[in-house]
């Protein structure tokens, strides 16, 4: 056993105390090491030397205690290394922007910064609310009424005999050239970012009827309809040989988007409404119910039809989920706008024949472009960003000045108590970086191995060792006779 544990050194201690098991060294102290994320406080002008409580690590930073022995709030991470990947941005928050009360109480001016801060509060809510409402009216159709002026025109080209005197000289017969034009009467003509909107995508159809007598049923009518791949355009054209005045009927079909529907006439006189879109109607129909509280009192899924709904949907009693299956036969194409004009042969070429025509289409809102302009805009949020940034940049600054003067002010009304709690807890911390485990200060000293628990101890581990080599010795042996 004595070759096993061999026994260490030991000295006797210094005046015939205890021995030690680790010689002392004349005039040793130990070093408190500083706590973790430790800030050092700043350096006094004029004042020279070696600091002690810098780290060997320059790029390690520790915090500074608010008050002796208690660690900081929160680690103050100015000056932290930034990786190659450059500077990970922390998520600024509200909280970050508040001055702390001592400061408050120390500057009483600042209260003024805590009332910009809360208008500030109730003015993004502002903001954030109105954006909500935007983008809610943007899922809506935005419509106003504009006046459209439509523009017929007719020029006569008369008949040309050939030249005797030029050879193979043919003549020609006598036309007319019809041409169908418009614009929108614009409020601000001299806006250079209005985009002029062309005349033909105004309308789903366009149809020309001359007079069937002079054309005949193959070549009296005149056509266009838009499709997919419709190029827009300025207007319309029609050239026809003819010496007399035509009349025609030119049968213009506006393109509704949303879609519109002309309503039944019994409908329409009960509703109020000739030609709306689906929603609307449906919406005139729900008010028509509940003004004249046609709903079920029972069964609120109902509808009780008086008796005009009755004869309009040959019901007395109907569903809410039945209503736009039942308006589909109600709702037809809208009515086309019909104008009819002469087309003029008198005066020849000089005399051209115009006449106008105002019709209401409608157009989107300017005011949704502004709208959409506004939401897509980033250049006040960055501005804001970079407002905010600076902050919580002076927000910083002002809590670490705040921390550095409690240091000071903490460290001259007592420094003795000061300096002592500070080393408890930088010993405290020195444990926490280790992973230490036990009391090394307390440890590496001979009077720690001769308290009462020390004895039984050293028996409780002598006890474990030999049961242990005992249960090894046993298995052997119990190998060896099972061969």
């Amino acid at each position: 056993m004595s070759q096993r544990f061999p026994t260490p050194n030991v000295t006797a201690g210094p005046q015939g105390g205890p021995p030690q098991r680790y010689p002392i060294r004349p005039n040793y102290s130990p070093q408190p090491f500083p706590p973790r994320n430790y800030t050092p406080p700043p350096q006094i002008q004029g004042v020279s030397g070696p600091n002690p409580q810098r780290p060997s690590n320059p790029n390690f930073q520790r915090p500074m205690p608010n008050t002796p022995g208690k660690r900081p709030d929160r680690p103050l991470n100015a000056g932290a290394p930034k990786s190659e990947y450059g500077s990970v941005k922390k998520k600024k928050k509200l909280a970050d922007k508040i001055l702390p009360q001592k400061v408050r109480d120390l500057v009483p001016e600042s209260q003024a910064y805590m009332d910009l801060l809360a208008f500030e509060r109730k003015l993004d809510a502002t903001i954030m609310r109105k954006r909500l409402d935007i983008q809610e009216a943007l899922k809506r159709p935005m419509k106003q009424k504009r006046k459209l002026r439509i523009f017929i025109s007719n020029t006569f080209y008369p008949a040309k005999e050939p030249v005797e005197s030029a050879e193979g000289a043919e003549g020609s017969v006598a036309s007319w050239e019809l041409r169908v034009e418009g614009r929108l009467l614009e409020d601000n003509k001299n806006d250079p970012n209005k985009i002029k909107r062309k005349f033909s995508s105004f309308f789903k159809s366009l149809v020309i009827e001359l007079d069937k007598d002079l054309y005949g049923p193959d070549n009296h009518l005149v056509e266009w309809h838009r499709t997919h791949t419709t190029q827009e355009t300025d207007g319309f054209q029609v050239k026809r040989p003819g010496d007399r005045n035509v009349r025609c009927t030119i049968l213009l079909l506006l393109d509704y988007q949303p879609l519109q529907f002309k309503l039944d006439p019994r409908l329409a006189r009960l509703l109020g409404v000739h030609t709306q879109t689906r929603p609307v109607i449906i919406s005139a129909l729900w008010q028509y119910i509940k003004t004249h509280k046609l709903q079920d009192a029972h069964e609120r899924e109902y509808i009780i039809c008086d008796k005009y709904l009755e004869q309009i949907f040959g019901c007395s009693k109907m569903k809410f989920a039945e209503i736009p299956q039942r308006l589909n036969p109600l709702l037809h194409p809208p009515d086309p706008i019909v104008i009819n004009h002469v087309i003029t042969v008198e005066g020849g070429m000089e005399n051209k024949q115009t006449a106008c025509y105002d019709i209401d289409v409608e157009v989107d809102d300017t005011l949704k472009n502004q709208m959409n302009n506004f939401l897509l805009s980033t250049a006040s949020q960055q501005e804001i960003q970079g407002l905010d940034s600076k902050i919580h940049e002076t927000v910083d600054t002002i809590n670490q000045l705040k921390t550095n003067r409690e240091f000071f002010l903490s460290f001259a009304k007592d420094p003795q108590n000061f300096i002592h709690k500070w080393i408890v807890s930088q010993s405290r911390d020195l444990k926490t970086m280790t992973d230490v485990v036990g009391n090394p200060e307390e440890e590496r000293r001979s009077e720690f191995y001769y308290q009462s628990w020390t004895q039984e101890g050293v028996s409780r581990y002598f006890f474990t060792k030999v049961n242990q080599k005992r249960a090894e010795l046993e298995m052997e042996i119990h190998r060896i006779q099972n061969k």
